[in-house]
């Protein structure tokens, strides 16, 4: 179907399409904004063609310049990698009109699992447990007001096409309620371009758990278990790892069934990720669907031997992917450690600038993801995701021993990473002995979860803020838009 893959992405998951498209034979194309000409996607693709200047909106989320590089090059398909325009359905359906594969789902698939009222409603259908909460969109706050009472307090309003915690606000009472409706709803508005909110029930210290699914054109679906993203900070993750070391054999059968009813409801083309809550005994809720490639999908890939991204190419050039699923067992316990150029005294505050020496660990069972090099400025206009540190092990304890060696020896020189605070999470004994949740951060290491006053006295920031949260949704932390005071 297609020789030439063109990558609509940057960074380290640019990369990583890169290397899987050359292992299948594939010739690839890479974009790049003017402040990544010397990224390493562009050295090591086949062709580059440069899209535009540097912020998202004039260049890596610009359809007619990405489908243009395409057609001047002749590739036959586009990755979107995540984040930019993964998960836009209107995206992958200008590359069907123009005769490009979408490396991805179908639109319509994008669409039904985006919205989030409709894909709740869509699982329901498949038998896939779901949080109480409303049937649909909240119109009012007098309907806001008749589901909390009938569900019980506390409650989470959520916008409908959300992401990355905008439009989302727990609710303790009835006053609570009515003063988070109004600001939830402008907040969905200004960074979705909808208003609209849902309320649910909130499930209280969850752990976040989702499962990994393929599904291909010849209706094969599979399951490649859990992942554990519980260490989040301000609803983004910091830390993965599988096997989760909450959940039990008989659990993760019953998700993974519950993720591939899910899946077949759609009939869904590709990977994709179903993200459930799990309370504390064990119950577990349809969350979302993420209709892309997870940042986190290499530890998926190393507990269970798999090439998921190759897997995700394969689909898209219309082959059977054959495995059993009894034999999808994880073979390694294996942890991702998100780093990021940001400075943790300061509130987390990305940090752009030059690296100016970097060390990275190595040995049996260490991967790194990664395209920053030494001498590479970080430019300001992106996620601020330099790296991600994967390990893998025979047992859950071998893996934290050996994440906390590695971190010891990752050294970054010219600006402040968050590389510290992974090693105060990996020392402390509630994370080695797997009793965290959601709240880990806030209620254990005393992270404060709300912005601080001078934060939010920022209110003036530049236009790419809106664009990269539209596009970038889960995988791209508010924190981390780039303010004017940031750029200058």
């Amino acid at each position: 179907m297609f020789n030439k893959v063109l990558i609509a992405n940057r960074g380290e998951i640019a990369l990583r399409v890169i290397r899987a498209c050359r292992e299948l034979g594939l010739k690839t194309v890479a974009v790049y904004s003017e402040a990544d000409r010397d990224a390493l996607h562009v050295r090591f693709a086949d062709e580059d063609v440069c899209i535009g200047p540097p912020p998202p909106g004039e260049s890596y989320l610009d359809f007619k310049r990405i489908i243009s590089a395409a057609e001047v090059t002749n590739a036959g398909a586009i990755h979107p990698g995540y984040g930019f325009l993964a998960e836009n359905a209107d995206f992958a359906e200008v590359c069907e009109s123009c005769g490009i594969v979408f490396i991805g789902p179908r639109p319509d698939q994008i669409r039904q699992m985006g919205d989030k009222v409709a894909a709740k409603d869509l699982m329901k259908k498949a038998g896939v447990p779901v949080i109480p909460g409303s049937d649909g969109v909240v119109a009012t706050f007098g309907d806001a007001i008749d589901v909390a009472d009938r569900v019980g307090y506390p409650v989470i309003l959520k916008a409908v096409a959300g992401g990355g915690g905008k439009g989302m606000r727990i609710c303790r009472d009835e006053a609570e309620l009515e003063r988070s409706f109004h600001i939830a709803s402008t907040e969905a508005a200004n960074a979705f371009s909808n208003p609209d909110l849902y309320l649910e029930k909130v499930v209280v210290n969850p752990h976040h758990i989702e499962i990994q699914i393929l599904g291909d054109s010849h209706g094969n679906f599979y399951h490649f278990g859990e992942r554990d993203c519980s260490i989040q900070r301000r609803h983004q993750k910091l830390i993965e790892e599988t096997p989760s070391p909450f959940i039990n054999e008989e659990i993760r059968r019953q998700m993974g069934q519950a993720a591939i009813r899910g899946a077949r409801m759609v009939n869904y083309l590709g990977v994709g990720t179903i993200e459930f809550l799990v309370d504390e005994n064990r119950n577990f809720y349809f969350m979302e669907m993420n209709t892309r490639i997870q940042v986190e999908h290499p530890i998926t890939e190393e507990a269970y031997e798999v090439d998921l991204v190759k897997d995700q190419i394969r689909v898209a050039l219309g082959e059977k992917i054959e495995y059993h699923q009894e034999n999808i067992k994880p073979r390694w316990a294996s942890i991702e450690c998100r780093v990021n150029a940001e400075d943790v005294t300061n509130n987390f505050r990305p940090a752009p600038g030059k690296i100016e020496a970097i060390h990275t660990p190595g040995g049996p069972g260490v991967r790194i993801d990664k395209a920053v090099y030494a001498g590479y400025f970080i430019p300001p206009y992106y996620d601020s995701m330099i790296a991600k540190l994967i390990v893998k092990a025979r047992t859950r304890r071998e893996a934290i021993t050996k994440m906390s060696h590695c971190l010891d020896e990752f050294i970054v020189e010219g600006i402040p990473t968050t590389i510290p605070f992974h090693k105060e999470i990996f020392s402390h004994p509630d994370f080695i002995a797997g009793n965290y949740n959601t709240s880990f951060l806030e209620t254990t290491l005393k992270v404060a979860e709300a912005a601080t006053p001078a934060e939010k006295g920022k209110e003036t920031e530049m236009s790419i803020k809106t664009d990269i949260e539209k596009e970038q949704g889960s995988d791209i932390s508010e924190e981390n838009k780039v303010t004017i005071e940031d750029k200058e």
